[in-house]
């Protein structure tokens, strides 16, 4: 397969954006829907935002692109992905069907180190064109950011191969991508009975070697009992925290480790999954500035039961965001459309709060507020045109991909509503 780097051919999308519809909801508390409003973007950045009779006399003479009464959000942000992997895992899903358990499949030689075996064998090559058409899917529904995770190597050279691929997949496709360092994801069949050693690999040499390299933009660890235990997951953090990289966690999914107040000592940036979250790691990640990740599809294929505490996170004010975890085993879900349904059905979250989960939390949980995940002066030019008339149907339809115009990057990605042909 051969991909050619496409985003330097992209028409630029500089100029003024108008006829736009900026919804309440998609942008943040406090801020007013606007009818009639203008983006005004310069060399790929917003640089003004507001009602459109309003426009500074200053940009008048830009281009204008006629938005057509679009609906206007963020450009949505997946801040959970393990997107680089070889194979897939669809006989587990039959056996968890059939009864199984995570735990039991993982026991049986299945779960991670099943993808571990298929990622080892491929080569860069071969995992970057198995990708492509996975990120090209969340791409078509406004994704202009994502996190890659590693994790599937548990070798220096695997985990280098991976996040190689990652790095290549955002240079290809004109798209924020996050690299994090997952090689504390599960013990490698080379060192069975041996994970105090496979620690002292992961923060010894594989870390400082690939951070080196800069392939590495945070850090994670699978804390679980069928995982990593807290003293190995604070060495890795501690290794993290010497080289200056952020540190995340799979926290609390199938049991309460008090992961997440451990992770919000070193201030992680994220908590991902907690369903199991206790009222005292709500209150650290809350002390933390730490966002609590959703991951519904894992929720969904698991068939889980255990809601994560919702109301306990709306009440202490944690900010919530939603992610795919797209993964071949848990979550093979590529569409974020759909988590955003999910989030609302499963999870009970109110549509705002969906939306703000796959903008600025999602933004937060990747260190990249400042300048993704809202539509203000000074952030990245990345915004979705949507030809729908309420917000909320981005969370209500069911399968349907709406034929959304993206500026990703400060250039035209996605023009499904043909508005670069008609643009004014």
């Amino acid at each position: 397969m051969s991909v050619s780097l496409i985003p330097d051919s992209w028409p630029s999308a500089d100029g003024i954006w108008h006829d736009l519809h900026l919804a309440p909801e998609a942008l943040g508390a406090g801020l007013p829907a606007m009818s009639d409003a203008a983006i005004v973007v310069e060399q790929g950045a917003i640089a003004w935002v507001g009602a459109y009779a309003e426009l500074p006399d200053d940009y008048r003479q830009l281009p204008k692109h006629a938005g057509q009464g679009a609906m206007v959000t963020p450009g949505l942000i997946d801040c959970h992905t393990h997107l680089v992997y070889g194979g897939q895992r669809a006989n587990e899903f039959a056996m968890r069907l059939a009864g199984a358990s995570y735990e039991e499949v993982a026991r049986a030689g299945g779960g991670i180190v099943s993808s571990v075996k298929s990622t080892r064998l491929a080569n860069e090559d071969a995992l970057f064109d198995a990708a492509v058409p996975r990120l090209q899917a969340l791409l078509a529904e406004g994704v202009c950011a994502i996190e890659i995770k590693s994790g599937y190597g548990l070798s220096l050279e695997h985990e280098r191969k991976q996040l190689r691929v990652a790095r290549r997949l955002g240079q290809a496709f004109g798209v924020t991508v996050c690299t994090t360092f997952l090689g504390a994801h599960a013990l490698p069949p080379e060192y069975a009975g041996r994970s105090d050693d496979y620690i002292r690999l992961v923060c010894e040499e594989m870390l400082p070697a690939l951070a080196a390299e800069g392939l590495v933009d945070a850090v994670d660890v699978f804390c679980e009992t069928i995982g990593f235990t807290l003293a190995q997951t604070e060495q890795v953090f501690q290794a993290a925290q010497a080289l200056g990289l952020p540190v995340k966690l799979h926290a609390e999914q199938l049991s309460d480790m008090g992961g997440s107040a451990l992770a919000a000592r070193y201030g992680a940036l994220s908590c991902d999954h907690i369903e199991h979250l206790s009222a005292e790691g709500i209150a650290a990640m809350l002390k933390a500035g730490t966002v609590a990740v959703l991951l519904p599809g894992a929720y969904f294929t698991l068939r889980d039961t255990h809601m994560p505490p919702i109301a306990a996170l709306r009440a202490a004010g944690v900010p919530m965001a939603v992610s795919t975890d797209h993964n071949p085993g848990t979550s093979p879900a590529l569409s974020l459309l759909l988590m955003l349904n999910m989030a609302c059905t499963l999870f009970r979250l109110t549509v705002p709060e969906a939306l703000a989960g796959v903008t600025r939390h999602a933004a937060k949980a990747l260190g990249l507020q400042a300048t993704h995940g809202q539509i203000a002066a000074g952030c990245t030019a990345n915004f979705v045109l949507w030809p729908l008339g309420d917000v909320a149907e981005l969370a209500y339809w069911l399968g349907q991909r709406p034929a959304c115009s993206v500026v990703r990057q400060g250039r035209w990605a996605v023009d499904g509503m043909g508005l670069h042909r008609s643009a004014a």
